[in-house]
């Protein structure tokens, strides 16, 4: 109990130095909000109304503490741009990143670990090889020109799915697939590495002399062992994953967090910049609580030290 009240002060703490983090790079970044609103033929009288009403005229300490007021109330303030709530345009965002996100992570943690445990258990042999080469082919390619690749071979070669997002399950396939496929590749070396450090530990050999295959005396007792650092990775992977949605949403056309982020980005819109990261952070310091609690469960050692 008390390592999970020590995570949630430490979650509490990251999303304080996020939000003073975004909120001064914010203010530092050269132009004006008020100006980009409005056309460039907008009156100087026009530009300071707007700034009044927006509260960008206050000194900066003010605005802070005025954001993290309304912020602990569940109020991030108004998109600039959209001119509506930015909690409503998040909350309105969020299932579709999530979705992509579930797929990618899916994808990325299956394949993955089946690779891995395929490698491991065909080492140095033509498995091993394929699915190394498959594996450091997927880290050494950039999440951009997998999806595009994607898009040619399966649309236009193959006709097999669609290019773009349309809210079908179908569509999705196609970027999740694109998104998880760099964390694929890092799942399968970590769990790869892992098991080859197991195969000579001596409950293996335990276990193969109580008649266990060495197939299954890997993947019943060496992979328990090896997985731990894996979920580990696994719940890192999850901000990546939620980064790099950034350009596949751009990508595919999906209407989610990354390009509601993109939006604020192109626009200037603080509040809903700052309302998409400071989401985004909270999403990612639960996903580490979660990897840390499983890990708790699944090591005996860790329970003892808690």
């Amino acid at each position: 109990m008390s390592a999970v009240i020590r995570r949630g002060l430490g979650v509490i703490l990251v999303l304080l130095g996020v939000m003073l983090l975004i909120f001064v790079v914010l203010r530092i970044i050269p132009g004006d909000p008020a100006s980009v609103l409005l056309n460039e033929h907008a009156s100087e009288d026009s530009i300071r109304r707007l700034t009044e009403s927006m509260g960008l005229d206050k000194p900066l300490p003010v605005q802070f503490l005025d954001y993290l007021k309304n912020a602990l109330r569940g109020d991030l303030g108004q998109s600039y741009y959209m001119r509506k709530p930015v909690l409503s345009l998040i909350l309105t965002a969020f299932p579709y990143t999530l979705k992509l996100t579930a797929l990618s992570a899916s994808f990325a943690w299956i394949f993955g670990i089946l690779a891995g445990v395929v490698s491991a258990v065909y080492h140095d042999r033509l498995p091993d090889h394929l699915f190394r080469g498959i594996s450091l082919l997927g880290i050494s390619v950039p999440v951009f020109m997998v999806a595009l690749f994607l898009q040619y071979l399966m649309y236009f070669r193959l006709s097999l799915l669609p290019l773009m997002y349309d809210g079908s399950f179908v569509s999705m396939i196609l970027p999740a697939a694109a998104l998880g496929w760099n964390s694929a590749g890092s799942v399968a070396r970590l769990t790869r590495s892992g098991l080859m450090e197991q195969l000579d530990s001596p409950y293996l050999d335990t276990a193969r002399a109580k008649g266990l295959s060495t197939k299954k005396a890997i993947l019943f007792h060496g992979l328990r062992n090896a997985i731990l650092p894996v979920i580990t990775l696994m719940a890192l992977q999850l901000s990546g994953m939620l980064s790099g949605a950034v350009i596949t949403e751009s990508v595919f056309g999906i209407s989610g967090l990354g390009k509601l982020a993109l939006t604020a980005v192109q626009t200037r819109d603080m509040p809903l910049l700052q309302g998409t990261v400071l989401f985004t952070a909270l999403v990612i310091s639960v996903g580490n609580i979660i990897a840390d609690v499983t890990n708790t469960l699944l090591d005996p050692r860790l329970r003892t030290k808690s």
